[in-house]
């Protein structure tokens, strides 16, 4: 009985719609302001200040202050996975229903930070050929980085010591992709290198991330994949731009 009321607890905090939209907001991994945060659901800033309150007393965020104010993010790895999963749950439509897509959800679709991961197209690419070249051994249970993936990975700039109690490596169903992506130390440590290598830089204000011209010949030159982005680097930062500046319009 007290796991069922924990399980109605959670589910009653998660499916309020201004705490979900603050928690996905924090998807991308990165702490954000109450302020911020009230902005992105659309509510007042005491409004978000009670409803961040029952998420961290619930343990699904965590808050520090720095000077004047107080930053949250998600809470720990688990609750990134519960969320991503209920995501996969809720692109299963039943019947299917028509929604014209954004810009900024093809750009979503194409890359994005899963927490503290790569997904989207280029996340399930990169796994893709990992597997493909018998560095890593993805089942639906786990994932095990071989002998020639240490020293691939290793080469390649990812680095993957002092080993943490972490999950080390996992697949993640992409909600997007209905494939899998790693996550997990492995899989953090790969977006990691990406991002310091700039072959993937961050976009403002959105947990999608841009494939630079340097990144689609990086991967096309060391994981043996081409993507095919659909739209160019400059034509995707206007559109995600342009689909932001809409989104604060409306709101």
């Amino acid at each position: 009985m007290v796991a069922a009321a924990n399980l109605v607890e959670v589910a009653a905090l998660v499916g309020d719609t201004a705490r979900a939209t603050m928690l996905n907001a924090l998807m991308g991994g990165q702490w954000l302001t109450a302020t911020e945060l009230a902005y992105c659901a659309n509510v007042s800033r005491s409004t978000a200040s009670g409803h961040l309150s029952k998420l961290v007393t619930a343990r699904l965020l965590t808050v520090t202050r720095k000077r004047r104010f107080s930053y949250y993010r998600i809470a720990s790895p688990l609750v990134a996975t519960m969320l991503e999963s209920m995501k996969v749950v809720a692109a299963i439509e039943v019947p299917p229903r028509h929604r014209p897509r954004s810009a900024n959800d093809d750009a979503l679709r194409f890359a994005r930070s899963c927490y503290d991961h790569l997904a989207g197209q280029v996340g399930v690419a990169v796994t893709d050929a990992l597997v493909a070249m018998g560095h890593i051994v993805l089942t639906d249970e786990g994932g095990e980085v071989t002998s020639s993936g240490g020293r691939f990975l290793a080469a390649f700039g990812a680095d993957l010591n002092p080993r943490t109690r972490r999950i080390f490596c996992q697949p993640c169903l992409d909600w997007s992709e209905r494939r899998y992506h790693l996550k997990g130390l492995v899989g953090a440590r790969i977006l990691d290198r990406l991002l310091e290598l700039s072959w993937l830089k961050c976009v403002s204000g959105s947990r999608a991330l841009q494939l630079t011209s340097s990144g689609r010949a990086g991967l096309s030159e060391i994981f043996q994949i081409e993507i095919n982005s659909p739209m160019s680097a400059s034509l995707q930062k206007d559109r995600i731009a342009a689909a932001q500046r809409n989104d604060a319009m409306g709101q």
